[in-house]
C-alpha cells in the first residue's frame, strides 16, 4: 500500500435545513508532507470533535482504488483527492483486509486501526445528494480511523507496512454491524466486536446502542 496523497481541510460554512453549519471534510490534496498528532492531522481542521479527531480517530484513511467505483455512480463530478474527507488516500488499501488493531508504519509514523467511518449528511452535501450517504452504507467502502501511536511526519510515495495483525474483525465486517438488519445472523460478530480493547470507543457505544433492543 502507498500513500497517493496527504490531504488537509479548511473550515468551510455550509447550509442546512436553513441553519449554518461549520465543516472540515473539505479536504484537498498538498504538496508537503503531513504530521500526524496524537488526536489531529497539524493543520488541519476537525470542527465536530465528537465524531473526527481525538485519540482514537486522530487520523482518516480512504482508498485511491475506491474512487473509480463512485465516479460511475457520479459520472460529472469532479473527484479530487480528499473528497471524502480523507486525511490520507491510499493506494491499495481494502476494509475486508483491515482488522480492528492492526498496526502499520506509514513514513515516520505508526498508526493502529480502530474503527470504519460512519456517514453523516456532510457527505451527502459534499457529493451535492444526500443519497451518497445510504450509498457510502451500500457499498462498504467505509474508509479508516487511525490511532496514532508514533507520532510523525508522512508524505506522498510512502508505503503504508503491516507491523502487527490482529486476530479481530475487519473494518468492513464492523462497518456492517452498525447497520445490519440480520441481527441473528450477526450477534456472534457483534459479541465479538465490542469485546475488542482495540475498538474504538465510539464505535463501541454505536454498536450497544444499534442492538440494545435486540440484546
Amino acid at each position: 500500500m502507498k500513500i497517493i496523497s496527504t490531504n488537509i481541510g479548511e473550515p468551510k460554512i455550509i447550509d442546512w435545513r436553513g441553519k449554518q453549519v461549520k465543516t472540515g471534510i473539505y479536504k484537498y490534496s498538498v504538496s508537503h508532507p503531513v504530521f500526524l498528532g496524537e488526536e489531529d492531522v497539524k493543520n488541519d481542521h476537525v470542527i465536530d470533535r465528537r465524531y473526527h479527531g481525538g485519540v482514537d480517530k486522530a487520523c482518516y484513511l480512504y482508498s485511491a482504488n475506491h474512487y473509480n467505483y463512485w465516479q460511475a455512480f457520479y459520472p460529472g463530478l469532479e473527484m479530487p483527492w480528499g473528497m471524502f474527507g480523507e486525511n490520507l488516500t491510499v493506494e491499495g488499501l481494502h476494509e475486508a483486509e483491515v482488522n480492528i488493531g492492526d498496526t502499520f508504519q506509514i513514513g515516520d509514523t505508526v498508526v493502529q486501526a480502530t474503527q470504519p467511518r460512519q456517514p453523516c449528511y456532510k457527505l451527502g452535501i459534499r457529493f451535492g445528494t444526500q443519497k451518497m450517504v445510504r450509498q457510502f452504507v451500500d457499498s462498504g467502502f467505509a474508509g479508516v480511523y487511525m490511532r496514532v501511536l508514533q507520532k510523525g511526519e508522512v508524505k506522498t510515495g510512502d508505503k503504508m507496512i503491516l507491523i502487527d495483525k490482529k486476530d479481530s474483525l475487519s473494518i468492513q465486517k464492523v462497518f456492517q454491524l452498525l447497520y445490519t438488519s440480520d441481527i441473528e445472523k450477526e450477534k456472534e460478530y457483534f459479541e465479538k466486536a465490542v469485546s475488542n480493547p482495540f475498538l474504538a470507543e465510539s464505535c463501541r457505544n454505536d454498536l450497544r446502542k444499534r442492538w440494545s433492543e435486540y440484546l
